[in-house]
């Protein structure tokens, strides 16, 4: 199995940082995409930024211009760089890891408990 730990959450006014860690163990036999996801209160869970295992980005509109995805493949660890927050980036932020267990194995994917970042003055 994979597990995914989440750190670096919590309270940040308007216009401030936060950087996300999320370090996966187990036994992985390799790791494709790595990536956040967000809940807000009474919303779905929806993509913020993903990473494959070549550094090719993707990132929600609302995001764009503001946050940072990395992955340092030898840690198995991907991070969120987020500046200028605002009020709406409030939610829960959850890892997600595409992975595979074996060579002979497909992928599956994994999440991460979650961490909270609340922006708020």
């Amino acid at each position: 199995q994979v597990q995914l730990v989440e750190s670096g959450g919590g309270l940040v006014q308007p216009g401030g940082s936060l950087r996300l860690s999320c370090a996966a163990s187990g036994s992985i036999f390799s790791i494709n995409a790595m990536g956040w996801y967000r809940q807000a209160p009474g919303k779905q869970r929806v993509l913020v930024a993903t990473i494959t295992s070549v550094g090719s980005t993707n990132y929600a509109d609302s995001v764009k211009g503001r946050f940072t995805i990395s992955r340092d493949n030898a840690k198995n660890t991907v991070y969120l760089q987020m500046n200028n927050l605002k009020p709406e980036d409030t939610a829960v932020y959850y890892c997600n890891a595409n992975a595979k267990l074996t060579y002979y194995t497909g992928t599956n994917n994994y999440w991460g408990q979650g961490t909270q970042v609340t922006v708020s003055s």
